[in-house]
């Protein structure tokens, strides 16, 4: 989960779009054999939305998610971790497969289709105040 803080101060997230669907999400990806979540989460988040940062040690939350293949469905956990955004590169990989918006976490909340998504980016806010 991209964050960042906005002009006045409040957090807010970077949400990408999916590749087929269109529909808002936060960046993820597979995990990588030989490597750490949080290393291939801080890697997709790079590769989708081109940003670089802090990446959190543990997940800060957790949700399930039906992944449409091309010839069925797969129910999918994903591990969220937080990524604390230092620098938006100008060019990445997926950039012309993908549209990018940064979102107050209400609204980000509001937009994803994932409800128990919707709930950690809900959550997402009270975590970060009792970490500052």
């Amino acid at each position: 989960m991209p964050i960042r803080r906005g002009p006045d101060g409040s957090p807010e997230i970077l949400l990408v779009t999916s590749r087929t669907t269109r529909r808002w999400i936060v960046p993820k990806g597979w995990p990588m054999k030989g490597r750490k979540d949080r290393d291939a989460a801080a890697q997709e988040a790079r590769e989708e939305a081109g940003v670089l940062g802090r990446i959190s040690d543990k997940p800060a939350g957790r949700y399930t998610y039906w992944k449409r293949m091309s010839d069925h469905f797969a129910l999918c956990e994903v591990k969220l971790y937080v990524l604390e955004v230092e620098q938006q590169l100008e060019s990445f990989a997926e950039q012309h497969e993908r549209h990018l918006r940064w979102f107050k976490l209400a609204d980000a909340a509001d937009l994803v289709d994932e409800p128990e998504l919707g709930t950690a980016i809900r959550n997402l806010e009270t975590q970060l105040a009792l970490a500052a």
